[in-house]
């Protein structure tokens, strides 16, 4: 039997990532991920990130690509994680979802909130993508170039 597929978004937008506050299940309330959620019988892990992302946090998305790597969460199930160019609607947590707190932060701030051990290596990845966008050019160019060389845009 293979491993259930759980998907996040490395969501970008003018150099910041986003990021997600669990409110719940318990365990992980407080702490920090990128948005995101299962994939369902008969989807595809794109479509799903897709799904999740508007179900959660009511934006369009177009994912850009995989990151590198496969991180496991509890026993049968696995996160995968894209990077996503927000196309329309303004992040914010829906009620009766799983999240009370969204910030966008830059890649020297992704260090200031307590991620979800499963998401930190996706999360530097993605910041990494993120300080490496020329700081001369600008927010729209950098997304655009990023699209284009498949970083995070």
């Amino acid at each position: 039997m293979s491993d259930r597929v759980v998907v996040a978004g490395a969501v970008c937008d003018g150099g910041r990532l986003l990021a997600a506050r669990r409110s719940a299940p318990p365990e992980l309330a407080g702490r920090w991920e990128l948005p995101g959620g299962k994939v369902e019988p008969g989807e595809s892990p794109e479509q799903a990130l897709v799904r999740e992302l508007r179900e959660e946090l009511g934006v369009e998305t177009r994912l850009v690509e995989r990151l590198p790597g496969e991180w496991p969460l509890k026993p049968g199930r696995v996160l995968q994680v894209w990077t996503a160019r927000l196309l329309a609607g303004g992040p914010a947590p829906l009620p009766l979802e799983d999240h009370d707190e969204l910030r966008w932060l830059r890649p020297d701030e992704i260090h200031t909130v307590d991620w979800l051990d499963q998401d930190r290596p996706a999360v530097a990845e993605a910041a990494r993508r993120l300080a490496s966008a020329s700081p001369s050019a600008s927010a729209s160019a950098v997304r655009s170039a990023s699209l284009d060389e498949g970083s995070c845009p």
